[in-house]
């Protein structure tokens, strides 16, 4: 007997509500990572299947389906084998999911978990010299909004170390700019650290917090439209800025 149809929507609504947020509480970065996966995948299949996301049903998404995603993420979007086995860390999250939810459908399910990940080199990872940092935070054109927002952005990213996901989800009051200056951030694996801020860092975030803020003011850098940063936003602003600091300092 053939399986029936289920739809795709109401099950991802209760995965992302019932299983991310209720059940195993993930953090808002990690919601937020997997949403990501989703719109992207959504907007593979539709133009792969000529069907939008609300007519979608779990069958649509299957093993191949699934893997020429994967492989057009490499081959168009330029992701790096590692943020590849991210994204399908999701999927195979979701189709867990899906296996107690659609067991008539276990046959596909499985040939989506046996989706591997993809074998990478582990580089090692360099580091910036004082002069090349120097030369990186003098880049952004500071008469600028957008301009005191990257310098601003690069000067917290150097100093604290943060991760890409906990500097785009600093809200104001996560910085703490008085006596015992510091940043509070709840990162991988929900763990909660404060880092310390350096005086020239503590001035540099009092002057840019006192700008008009955009949206509803919470981000401590927004884009634009007053929300997060987006990790394509931080990349572009990242090479424009190693292109500009490269005509100083070529390494």
């Amino acid at each position: 007997m053939k399986s029936t149809k289920t739809s795709l929507a109401p099950l991802l609504e209760r995965f992302f509500t019932q299983r991310l947020m209720q059940q195993r509480q993930a953090s808002p970065h990690t919601i937020s990572s997997y949403c990501d996966t989703f719109r992207m995948l959504l907007k593979f299949a539709q133009q792969q299947l000529h069907t939008p996301p609300n007519r979608l049903t779990l069958q649509a998404l299957d093993a191949p389906l699934i893997v020429g995603f994967l492989d057009d993420l490499e081959k168009h979007h330029s992701l790096s084998a590692r943020s590849r086995n991210l994204r399908l860390t999701a999927i195979h999250s979701f189709f867990r999911y899906a296996a107690f939810e659609a067991p008539d459908h276990a046959a596909q399910i499985q040939r989506v978990l046996a989706i591997p990940n993809k074998r990478f080199t582990r580089m090692q990872v360099h580091f910036l010299t004082r002069q090349e940092v120097k030369a990186l935070l003098a880049a952004p054109d500071q008469h600028t909004r957008f301009g005191r927002r990257d310098h601003a952005f690069l000067l917290v990213a150097v100093q604290t170390g943060l991760r890409l996901s906990e500097m785009t989800g600093l809200t104001r009051k996560d910085v703490i700019l008085g006596q015992g200056a510091h940043v509070r951030v709840i990162g991988k694996g929900r763990k909660e650290r404060c880092v310390p801020l350096a005086k020239p860092t503590v001035a540099v975030l009092k002057t840019w917090l006192r700008e008009p803020p955009r949206g509803d003011g919470q981000i401590v850098f927004p884009n634009l439209r007053g929300t997060s940063l987006s990790p394509d936003g931080v990349h572009y602003l990242f090479l424009r800025h190693v292109k500009a600091a490269a005509k100083t300092c070529p390494s």
